[in-house]
């Protein structure tokens, strides 16, 4: 069960980063440096990103952000598990609100530019672009950052959950060890389990008494020979 916790964390954890630096890329530079290009080549380029970034790859690092982080927490329910579960939830609620400004706010600013039309009919090229490039980046932004700081926390989970780990590993081994130390060990002459049984032998002492001409018992009694 821990590999399969293991894996779901690591899933949401690299999920989230890999958004997080698509989104950092386009901040850093694909909008700075479709900023310094005409008004007709950057609603070019982007009506062409919009379509193309959807693929397989990229779909499913965006919903594993919050599905696989949801996956992980559904995992770590119960008390042995609280500290990272807390973990959990802040990097969920960061990748559900980073999510939400994606899809309300992003991408309705992509469908708006995508249905300007085609560049080379568009009848006011700057009027297109103003309203959807300073919006647009500003959104992205937000979004890089938030996925950005569930990313960390998504980090700092994995530690913890490290951590509890050893510590439940730890706190076996010593158990087991304490319960081996308290078994008792069987005294000399009592039978234990497994153990065939050996009744005792007694030896009887006799002495020659000459004035009877006879052998009576030994006054010392009989000897134990078990």
């Amino acid at each position: 069960m821990f590999a399969l916790r293991l894996a779901a964390l690591v899933a949401a954890t690299l999920a989230t980063g890999l958004i997080a630096g698509v989104f950092y890329a386009y901040a850093t530079s694909v909008m700075p440096a479709l900023n310094r290009t005409d008004d007709r080549a950057m609603i070019d380029v982007m009506q062409k990103i919009n379509v193309v970034i959807i693929n397989p790859w990229f779909m499913i690092g965006f919903m594993g952000t919050v599905g696989f982080t949801v996956l992980a927490a559904a995992l770590h329910l119960g008390k042995e598990h609280r500290t990272t579960l807390i973990w959990l939830g802040i990097a969920l609620a960061l990748n559900v609100i980073a999510f939400a400004v994606t899809s309300g706010l992003n991408v309705p600013l992509n469908d708006q530019l995508a249905a300007a039309g085609d560049p080379a009919q568009i009848a006011d090229l700057a009027k297109v672009r103003a309203d959807f490039e300073s919006a647009w980046v500003r959104w992205n932004i937000i979004r890089a950052i938030l996925h950005t700081l569930a990313f960390l926390v998504l980090s700092g989970a994995l530690f913890v959950a490290g951590i509890q780990h050893g510590r439940t590993q730890a706190s076996g081994s010593v158990a087991t060890q304490q319960v081996s130390q308290a078994r008792p060990v069987p005294a000399a002459g009592v039978q234990t389990a497994g153990q065939s049984y050996h009744a005792p032998i007694m030896v009887q002492q006799y002495a020659f008494r000459p004035a009877t001409g006879q052998y009576a018992a030994h006054p010392a009694g009989a000897q134990h020979l078990g």
